[in-house]
């Protein structure tokens, strides 16, 4: 293979991981539609009949996507548990079939039971989905006592085709998912520095395009390391090297976070607000400014493109004496005497760039081993120091500590309060779809089921059903199209169902949309197999939908329901406690407190945002009619993710002080940042409802704070940093800022 073809097939891979971080989209459909593939053929090789078929490949899809647990005894006890949860489902199936009260009651109480039993963790999950999916089929196929023998055999040659994909076909461990979700790291990290360097040379008509691009990098960065944050545990073979890859991990999400503001900041005329970065539509400061002219800039965007050489290297492989020479040159920009001229701003772009390569470098060390150091400049010698030194520190903690494990609580979320209102909005959904057809009546329980999945607010299930109702609508059409296509031909529609499956649960994490569109043009083709395809089937699939939407809106409406204002409030005080936990504990360190476990407390912030994040789209999403409540909602994300991100640098900056000979203790630190967590607590306390809740206090900056008692003079780098104060006073100016979305009164200066 040529030079250029290997780089083409590598751009090309890095893409797609990429795009699919830990190519788990990838796997999840590759399982899928391999079991279904395997189940088929071992049915058709037994010469079972179409309708036996299609069973077959419905229970090997449940029996495969509804289990999610990560460890492989663990997924293996599931499967083997739901077998006979299947086997049970499939026989009260074929025997309530004849028996329409009894059978809608039993669907009922089943459907209760599936989703009460989320509360047993992912297990009982997984056989709660079994249990419905498999009694699901039954009804499609039209089961009957007669069949039952051979429908017990087919669901167990569909269970045993799962097994064999999930654990020898597509064989996948932790380990192997974590080392692609660090590949994935690496390279959305270079698509990243890609798109801050056409920041730079973006003009003015090209800088909201370049500035969007950045902060959808940096939203991606994001994504995967809190991926990657998910599954250290279980990936890493102890617990101080999961800490080691975690810390380097944040360590380089922050840096190359920094990177793009210091580049924004050095496109406009003054220090640029953080909130630029995460506040979707914001443009460039100062109206979209000429890029940077300066006889540097040439050699920033060199360096640029050496940086994002340095991490598109993979780990292991060395690149020689010329990318050694670029690894020192960059980890050079962390010594002042190696600044070239420029401005400040521009000067600071250099430093967050030397920051860059030694989080880069931290990265390779923690992931590939020891490297050679043959040909190490200073600059890149102190950084190794630095590196081990923060090493050893991790092992230390980890050989003093006694972790204490929390005994499991289950799922937090009211798992009985859904069971109910799924329970009466499927018996809404069951006489509701006999009056639009006594035969597929089911589809309106499916569908009111299934917008109950994963959602936890009305405002959800209204988003949730709507996309769904979208997707069918769509799926039809393509189904109408399939299917005259294909006519009567079983091995063509076949095949096109295993491509639509394999499509389906390879776009569900990005579009549900998407999701829905695909699984109703493979319902097409399915009926096409039965012999009880029409138009109007079709027609009446959309009507289902439509009615199984409606009545599940309606029931958590109705039946105890959760207003998405009470949802999003929950959660948005348990993001202003664990902001408040991080700031506190970090400047406390900071100021030469106890060292705390601020890695876990960051990744509880990053863990509550994201949740806070899902739960607030009903109020986001484009067809919602109130736009000012739309675009507060956004300004109230952007301003809480700006914390966050000044939190944990507060928090990488906390963890190196016992190792960082630039960075020391200073006491003055917490007297600082008392007003600020102040802040965190009062509009906690406001979000809660609290009667006596504080008021906001506002005052001089943070750096004027610490002026008193300092010494003149003091160097840029001296006992307490720039960086630090930076971030102490973005933080403060962000909490005050959220106290005007959430309608708390911040008082006026006195001048």
């Amino acid at each position: 293979m040529s030079a250029a073809e290997e780089s083409l097939g590598t751009r090309l891979w890095d893409r797609v991981t990429a795009s699919d971080p830990g190519l788990l989209r990838l796997a999840a459909g590759s399982r899928t539609a391999g079991s279904i593939a395997l189940t088929l053929a071992v049915l058709t090789a037994l010469r079972v009949p179409v309708p036996h078929l299609v069973a077959g490949a419905i229970a090997s899809m449940a029996a495969t996507f509804a289990i999610r647990e990560k460890q492989r005894s663990q997924q293996a006890l599931t499967l083997a548990l739901g077998l006979p949860v299947a086997l049970a489902s499939v026989a009260l199936g074929a025997l309530l079939n004849s028996r329409v009260i009894a059978g809608d009651l039993f669907f009922v109480v089943l459907i209760f039971c599936a989703v009460y039993s989320r509360r047993f963790g992912d297990r009982g999950n997984a056989l709660g989905l079994i249990g419905f999916q498999i009694y699901f089929m039954s009804l499609f196929v039209g089961a009957t006592g007669h069949t039952l023998p051979a429908l017990f055999g087919v669901v167990t040659v569909a269970f045993a085709a799962s097994a064999l994909v999930r654990f020898v076909i597509v064989y996948e461990t932790p380990a192997g998912v974590l080392l692609r979700l660090r590949e994935a790291f690496r390279v959305r990290l270079a698509q990243l520095v890609s798109a801050q360097l056409e920041l730079l040379d973006a003009g003015p008509g090209d800088a909201d395009k370049a500035l969007e691009a950045v902060r959808e990098g940096t939203a991606r960065l994001h994504e995967t390391a809190l991926m990657i944050q998910g599954r250290l545990e279980q990936g890493t073979s102890d617990e101080s090297v999961a800490r080691l890859v975690q810390r380097r991990i944040a360590g380089a999400e922050i840096s190359a976070e920094r990177l793009g503001l210091l580049l924004l900041t050095a496109r406009s005329s003054e220090r640029t607000d953080t909130l630029t970065l995460h506040l979707p539509g914001a443009p460039v400061p100062s109206g979209g400014r000429e890029p940077v002219r300066e006889e540097a800039t040439d050699t920033l965007r060199r360096d640029l493109r050496a940086l994002r050489m340095l991490v598109l290297r993979p780990v292991g492989e060395g690149g020689g004496t010329a990318m050694t020479h670029v690894r020192n040159r960059l980890l050079g920009y962390r010594d002042e005497e190696n600044l070239p001229a420029a401005s400040a701003a521009l000067q600071d772009v250099f430093r967050g760039i030397g920051e860059a390569a030694r989080a880069v470098l931290g990265l390779r060390v923690a992931l590939g081993g020891p490297q050679d150091e043959s040909d190490d400049s200073p600059a890149t010698t102190r950084s190794r120091e630095e590196l081990d030194a923060e090493d050893a520190a991790i092992e230390g903690a980890e050989a003093g500590e006694q972790a204490l494990e929390e005994p499991a609580t289950g799922l937090r979320r009211p798992t009985t309060r859904a069971a109910v209102q799924v329970a009466l909005g499927s018996a809404l959904a069951i006489v509701g779809g006999e009056f639009l057809s006594s035969q597929r009546w089911y589809w309106a329980v499916l569908t009111c089921w299934i917008v109950f999945i994963n959602t936890s607010s009305t405002g959800e299930i209204l988003v949730k059903g709507y996309r769904r109702l979208l997707g069918t609508v769509l799926g039809v059409v393509a189904g109408i199209v399939l299917a005259g296509l294909v006519g009567p031909h079983t091995w063509p529609a076949l095949a096109l169902v295993l491509l639509l499956v394999f499509a389906m649960f390879y776009t569900a994490p990005l579009s549900y949309t998407l999701m829905s569109f695909f699984v109703t043009a493979a319902l097409g083709l399915l009926y096409t197999l039965l012999h009880t395809y029409s138009l109007s089937v079709l027609v009446l699939r959309i009507e289902e939908t439509a009615l199984g939407a409606a009545c599940g809106i309606i029931a958590a409406a109705v039946v105890l329901p959760v207003r998405t204002d009470r949802r999003t409030d929950e959660l948005l005080g348990t993001v202003l406690e664990r902001l408040y936990d991080v700031t506190g504990t970090a400047v406390d360190q900071l100021s030469g407190g106890p060292q705390a476990d601020l890695l876990d407390q960051a990744r509880d912030l990053d863990q509550a945002l994201s949740d806070l994040r899902g739960a607030v789209q009903p109020l986001t999403h484009p067809i919602t009619p109130l736009r000012a409540r739309r675009d507060t909602a956004q300004y109230l994300l952007a301003l809480l993710e700006t914390c966050a991100y000044h939190a944990r640098s507060l928090a990488a900056t906390a963890e190196l002080l016992p190792t960082h000979p630039s960075i020391a203790a200073d006491p003055r630190l917490r007297q600082a940042c008392r007003r600020i967590t102040h802040n965190i607590a009062a509009l906690t306390a406001h979000v809660a409802d609290e009667p006596d809740a504080p008021g906001i206090e506002t005052g001089p900056s943070i750096a004027s704070l610490l002026e008193s008692g300092g010494t003149p003079g003091t160097p840029r780098y001296g006992r307490i940093t720039d960086r630090v104060l930076r971030h102490l006073q973005r933080l403060d100016e962000g909490v005050v800022g959220l106290a005007r979305p959430l309608g708390v009164r911040v008082p006026t200066p006195k001048r």
